[in-house]
């Protein structure tokens, strides 16, 4: 499978791995997680940690990674894997990861990796105390299944009986943790009864996707500092002011995503309804000239077509097939059409220009962005070309999904969303680790 689809996939397919009283653990797309795990272990992995990706999909994600044998993976694959896994154990709730894990002791499942992530879960979460003391029964299944039944309740019967740094300890426990002094206490509980009443955390440890609050009013300048700082200009502002911010702003955001190595040609369109009027005038054609702004910084090479007027002076109809041809002229690693959808000089032209394209010989990948006001806006009639891959933005902190959305589609983003989703791991295996830290130095 291509990263375009299964990237759609993991941010569309939400259903619940179950774990049915005596059947087999229903997993309605294992195959298809099975096949790119084989294809790509550790892009595969990676994805998981995409914007956008779906619990229950991170879940899967989850579980693939454990279930799989790492037998002729490097080091530098397996590293990865193994940060990946963690990370997901602290981003997703709880139930979900309980659920994996008694998927894994289903599956009979039990590599050393999945030993040491299950350990890390069950004695190392951040809300251990409260897990063990709601879910003990499941969360000892686990815990005896890492370790094998024996050595599992020997190392118990040991802890019981004082013991906390003995050689047999480090062998069979206490080497697979990272904060192994506060074992002893979680290990005691899981063979404790369990207190009555106690209830599980359901929120996530560690928040993977950032939590957007949405305006109780939408307004052209409130869907982020660049397409403010340009709605303000466009309407006449203090010109130098407010250029010295669009810099600083947009040098904030490019920070935020490495080099594309390639060409993208934008279709932009500057046509009179990109402008708007009222309340929404310039609210529109402001993002999509922050998405074109954002591009010009991370692509080496962007190629623009403006169809209509131009960004501050936008005017006429919209001729989104000319532009696609245009941009193809260009000879690009990526066509991306931004426009609000309303195709109104040649109606279903560009849907014709698109359909002809293959039988043409082209095969450059074309995108279509909605450029929106809101994350709601009605597009049923807005679609001049339902065959092409479409996603809409309305807000800057949209370009997080959107950007790997669309350099997923060409052959020259894989090493983009490779570095980009790389960097992605870095910053929330800081966080899990201090997580972990902070876990570790509480008072017992």
């Amino acid at each position: 499978m291509d990263t375009p689809t299964l990237l759609a996939h993991l941010e569309t397919h939400d259903t619940a791995l179950t774990l049915p009283r005596g059947g087999t653990l229903c997993w309605d797309d294992a195959d298809l997680h099975r096949a790119a795990h084989a294809a790509d272990p550790e892009g595969y992995a990676l994805l998981g940690l995409a914007p956008g990706v779906r619990p229950w999909q991170r879940a899967r994600v989850l579980m693939q990674v454990l279930a799989a044998s790492q037998a002729g993976l490097d080091d530098a694959t397996r590293a990865v894997l193994a940060r990946v896994a963690h990370v997901l154990t602290l981003a997703l709730p709880p139930a979900h990861v309980i659920t994996v894990l008694l998927g894994l002791r289903r599956l009979r499942a039990n590599h050393k990796h999945t030993t040491r992530t299950v350990l890390r879960f069950v004695l190392e979460h951040p809300d251990a105390d409260a897990l063990i003391a709601a879910r003990r029964p499941a969360l000892l299944d686990c815990f005896e299944h890492a370790l094998g039944k024996a050595s599992a309740r020997g190392c118990a019967r040991r802890i019981a009986d004082g013991d906390t740094a003995s050689d047999y300890l480090r062998r069979r426990l206490l080497r697979f943790l990272t904060a192994p002094a506060a074992a002893p206490a979680r290990v005691r509980a899981l063979y404790a009864p369990a207190p009555p009443g106690a209830t599980a955390p359901r929120e996530p440890a560690l928040a993977v996707d950032a939590l957007r609050e949405r305006p109780a009013t939408v307004t052209a300048t409130n869907r982020g500092d660049i397409a403010a700082t340009l709605v303000h200009l466009y309407r006449g502002g203090p010109a130098e002011e407010l250029y010295v911010a669009l810099g600083r702003y947009l040098d904030a955001a490019a920070l935020a995503y490495p080099r594309f190595e390639g060409t993208v040609a934008l279709v932009l369109d500057a046509s009179a309804s990109m402008r708007g009027y009222g309340e929404r005038e310039w609210a529109v054609l402001s993002q999509a000239a922050a998405l074109r702004m954002l591009l010009g910084e991370i692509c080496d090479r962007l190629e623009v077509v403006e169809v209509g007027g131009d960004e501050r002076a936008p005017r006429g109809a919209t001729d989104l097939a000319t532009g696609v041809l245009d941009a193809l002229a260009a000879g690009p690693d990526l066509v991306a059409v931004v426009s609000d959808g309303y195709e109104n000089l040649f109606p279903g032209d560009l849907a014709r220009v698109v359909a002809t394209l293959p039988r043409a010989g082209v095969t450059t990948p074309v995108v279509f962005c909605h450029a929106m006001f809101t994350g709601s806006d009605d597009l049923r009639l807005r679609r001049p070309a339902p065959a092409l891959p479409q996603r809409g933005f309305w807000h800057q902190d949209d370009f997080a999904e959107l950007l790997p959305w669309m350099f997923g589609h060409c052959a020259a983003g894989a090493p983009w969303l490779r570095s980009a989703l790389h960097t992605r791991l870095d910053a929330l295996d800081r966080r899990a680790a201090e997580l972990t830290a902070e876990f570790a130095a509480a008072p017992r």
